[in-house]
């Protein structure tokens, strides 16, 4: 069974940058469909950043130029750079995984078998 643990969630001022990481008990995250998700208090959980294998990365608008994904192959960690934040960015974040070579779209939660628990991130 796969784990997910995610950490770097915070207090920040708005305009500030917090650097999220999820790490991954799997044995490799090169071909990955990696994401992360956000959830603040009474919304539903909503798509930030995705990552398909060590390539293309793609954005919520809310989130484009500001956030950079990525990932640390070597460390078998992702991990989600996020800038000039604002008290909107804030909420709970979820790293979610999954390795299957095909699937729905990086932002539909049903492309992912592996979650994580979340990091806390308020903006203020």
């Amino acid at each position: 069974h796969v784990q997910l643990v995610e950490s770097g969630g915070g207090s920040v001022q708005a305009g500030g940058s917090l650097t999220l990481s999820c790490t991954t008990s799997a044995p490799t995250i090169n071909t990955a469909t990696m994401g992360w998700f956000r959830q603040a208090p009474g919304k539903r959980r909503e798509p930030v950043a995705g990552i398909y294998g060590m390539a293309p990365t793609v954005y919520a608008d809310s989130v484009k130029g500001r956030f950079i994904i990525s990932k640390d192959v070597a460390k078998k960690t992702l991990y989600l750079q996020m800038n000039t934040l604002k008290p909107d960015d804030s909420g709970m974040y979820f790293c979610a995984a999954d390795w299957r070579p095909s699937g729905p779209r990086w932002d539909q939660e049903s492309r992912y078998k592996y979650w994580g628990r979340g990091t806390q991130v308020t903006v203020s």
